[in-house]
């Protein structure tokens, strides 16, 4: 009886780690942003682009942008209840941001990639002081598409330099989240995968030595291959300068091979000057990966399952589905901007802080 009562007791006392919402489409989300204070916005498959201002109880369906119902929006990037910037992946033109400024209801087409054999995979705006937008592509013309710009009177994109990239060498827009932009300034953090290898590239020195150019790191954890490498990076330090060396952990492995734990992420304390494999890694390719600051928890997801680790990325462990969650509540994820995740089918769910282990 008492082994009873206690089976009982941990069933109504265990906490969903996913809570799954109401959508209201099919389309495959890639592009999830939570502004705070209840409002986020989503974004997937044939223009799809969704909002919520009382914390995901109910997703707006946002109009479709012009011209966009065929577009694929990897990535949003939002200031507030009305105003978001959405970025498509498609080859050439078919990478376009478009933005609204009224709650979505109408859409201006803002800048289309000029690079005809161009492909965009990552959008980001930084904004403590000043808006500033970076877009970074695939290779063209032996560097990446790396593009800058900066809200002010002379509003223009600037294409900015990057080093030369090695054959086969990509970005994944699995996310949104193959680059971080965490300063106040235009300190920015991006890696890449492919067939010779992935790299970590940074273009300042994070640690304070005043550096202004681009750095390069190898990451020889993850796996070679067209579809393999580095597909999300997070960062657990948030200084307002670069006089702080960052904790950041990368995660990826190949996505042709969910289940795969071989070479799924690497962690760093100094900046990325040295990265290490962890000693137990996610159990699986994994497309995203957050710091969850109140718990001091990493949180990494994908297609196989959902990941935590508390000692800075060393480790990881499965977070389970408990009784209260759907059975499939820890897989078949795509991206992360916490509390939220996003999938496949429209899947979105929002994280509860009490089913994350105690540090």
């Amino acid at each position: 009886m008492r082994i009873a009562l206690l089976f009982l007791a941990l069933a109504t006392t265990a906490h969903a780690q996913w809570t799954m919402q109401d959508s209201h489409t099919t389309a495959s989300l890639r592009g999830i942003h939570n502004v705070g204070g209840g409002v986020a916005w989503a974004s997937g498959t044939n223009g799809t682009v969704l909002r919520t201002e009382d914390g995901g109880y109910l997703w707006q369906t946002c109009t479709v942008p012009p011209g966009a119902e065929k577009l694929d929006f990897r990535g949003i990037q939002a200031f507030d209840a009305n105003t978001a910037i959405v970025m498509s992946s498609g080859k050439g033109d078919l990478s376009r941001l478009y933005k609204t400024t009224d709650g979505c209801n109408t859409w201006k087409l803002v800048f289309t990639n000029p690079d005809k054999d161009g492909f965009w995979d990552v959008l980001l705006v930084n904004q403590p002081d000043y808006v500033q937008i970076f877009i970074l592509g695939d290779p063209v013309g032996g560097q990446f598409a790396f593009w800058s710009y900066i809200d002010g009177p002379k509003e223009k994109w600037h294409r900015v330099h990057t080093p030369p990239n090695i054959e086969g060498e990509s970005i994944f827009a699995a996310s949104n989240s193959a680059m971080i932009a965490p300063y106040d300034d235009a300190t920015s953090f991006f890696a890449t995968g492919g067939s010779q290898g992935s790299r970590f590239f940074v273009n300042q020195d994070s640690c304070g030595n005043g550096v202004d150019y681009w750095i390069v790191h190898p990451l020889p954890m993850f796996p070679k291959g067209s579809s393999s490498g580095v597909f999300s990076l997070a960062l657990a330090d948030s200084p307002s300068s670069i006089d702080m060396c960052p904790r950041l952990v990368a995660v990826g492995g190949d996505y042709l091979k969910p289940n795969d734990s071989t070479g799924t992420a690497a962690f760093t304390t100094d900046g990325g000057k040295k990265w290490s494999a962890p000693t137990t890694p996610p159990h699986g390719y994994r497309s995203a990966v957050a710091y969850e600051e109140k718990s001091k928890t990493w949180i990494t997801v994908g297609p196989n399952g959902t990941d935590v680790s508390t000692d800075d990325g060393r480790n990881w462990r499965a977070l389970h589905p408990g009784p209260q969650d759907a059975p499939d509540a820890d897989r078949n994820w795509n991206a992360l901007s916490l509390p939220y995740v996003v999938g496949p089918n429209g899947r979105i769910g929002k994280l509860n802080p009490e089913s994350l282990p105690p540090h």
